[in-house]
């Protein structure tokens, strides 16, 4: 169906100029102010997973007298992204319920809040408390995000946005590992200032973000939401699964890879990082280039190419050999994402755009946090990580293999 012509899951509120929904208020279409700050807004998730890495052996050490500490210190890296998985369906079911833009800047604010708690919390078991609530937020953020871009564009225009958020948060990831070491070493509170760049957003999102299809809404809130279409949604939410943890194998992995190998600076693995995650760049770029081919072909392809690069990583010998695997896994994982994400939200109408985020994001998220379980449980069962990387990565090539076979549908709207 033409962007052109109202399809049945657009409804008066969102009034389409071209490719674009229109502000039903002021007859303004989306664009770039919007976009920038969703996209802006959704790099907050990759803030809290990142940022405190390079100073989580200053936390433990900070409280050494804490009982359990070497379990309890990774938490305080881990826990928000466990609680978004645990947590993103509950918050889709909000944001369809209550609004997107509501949310959203709510939870910005909040986010700023909890962020920057731990700078006076005096316990460990307090801070990962913050962290928790963080998770939270970054559950509503991400929701809202994704599906007020989804709501804003449409065709080739959501595919080019969908692109760009893996673009924007994996240079984000690499920034932020940077700036966090650079503040951490001052001391290990310092970089918990930087969450409360979500203030600003939060600003911009009140005045630039509307709320789309305000009658659709309304109709929301005073009926039983429409059921979400499990036979069309379960096949992309199930394999989105699995890509999550095939998506993380890089980003925890890589370092662990270089160290068995014998690479012990910390430079020499921050660069090959930063090569893997200008990889990533590329796959999200390249993705809306190539969106127009469907599921069918880029899911398959995503799932190939990362597969390929994590079964070079499980036989690399060497630093060069490491990095083009890590460089041909980052593409692979940047065209992964936004692919899985349009097969599953391409054909949701708008009022369960929101809980159909939510379901996926919490599979893609939950993907993640089982991820270096899976590597650890096969690392000792099988005997070392690059045996365990070369499972994984013929699990991702037969996981390209069997999507491929069943030909999922274009993600287009019903």
């Amino acid at each position: 169906m033409s962007d052109n012509v109202l399809s049945p899951d657009r409804t008066a509120g969102e009034t389409l100029a071209g490719e674009v929904a229109v502000d039903p208020a002021t007859g303004r279409p989306a664009g770039r102010p919007q976009a920038l700050v969703l996209l802006l807004s959704s790099c907050l998730a990759v803030l809290g997973a990142v940022l405190l890495a390079p100073v989580l052996p200053s936390i433990q050490r900070a409280f050494a007298g804490t009982p359990g500490v070497e379990a309890l210190t990774p938490i305080v890296l881990t826990a928000p992204a466990l609680v978004i998985g645990l947590t993103a369906m509950v918050a889709g079911r909000i944001v369809d319920r209550v609004g997107r833009k509501r949310l959203l800047v709510s939870s910005l604010v909040v986010y700023a809040v909890v962020g920057t708690a731990p700078l006076w919390l005096p316990s460990l078991e307090l801070i990962i408390a913050s962290r928790v609530l963080l998770g939270l937020t970054e559950a509503a953020i991400m929701t809202c995000c994704t599906t007020l871009l989804a709501d804003y564009f449409h065709g080739s225009k959501r595919e080019k946005y969908f692109g760009l958020q893996v673009v924007f948060t994996t240079v984000a990831a690499t920034f932020f590992f940077g700036i966090g070491g650079a503040l951490g070493a001052a001391d290990w509170r310092t970089p918990f200032w930087l969450y409360a760049v979500s203030l600003p957003l939060a600003v911009a999102a009140a005045k630039l973000i509307w709320q789309p299809a305000p009658q659709a809404q309304a109709a929301a809130r005073t009926r039983k939401l429409e059921p979400l279409p499990w036979r069309r949604l379960g096949a992309p939410v199930g394999v989105s699964l699995l890509g999550g943890l095939v998506f993380y194998v890089l980003i925890v992995q890589l370092s662990f890879k270089l160290d068995s190998i014998g690479v012990e600076s910390a430079a020499t693995i921050g660069a090959a990082s930063a090569v893997a995650s200008l990889g990533t760049a590329a796959g999200g770029l390249l993705f809306g280039r190539l969106a127009q081919r469907g599921p069918a072909v880029l899911v398959p392809l995503a799932f190939a190419l990362s597969g390929v690069g994590i079964l070079g990583l499980g036989v690399a010998t060497s630093v060069p050999a490491v990095i083009a695997a890590a460089v041909v896994t980052g593409v692979g994982n940047g065209l992964l994402l936004p692919s899985l994400l349009t097969w599953a939200l391409g054909s949701l109408a708008f009022e369960q755009r929101g809980r159909g985020t939510g379901v996926w994001t919490s599979a893609f998220f939950i993907g993640q946090f089982f991820c270096p379980l899976l590597v650890l449980g096969l690392t000792g069962a099988i005997g070392g990580l690059g045996s365990a990387l070369t499972v994984l990565g013929a699990l991702s090539v037969a996981a390209a293999v069997g999507v491929r076979l069943g030909r999922p549908e274009p993600a287009t709207a019903h």
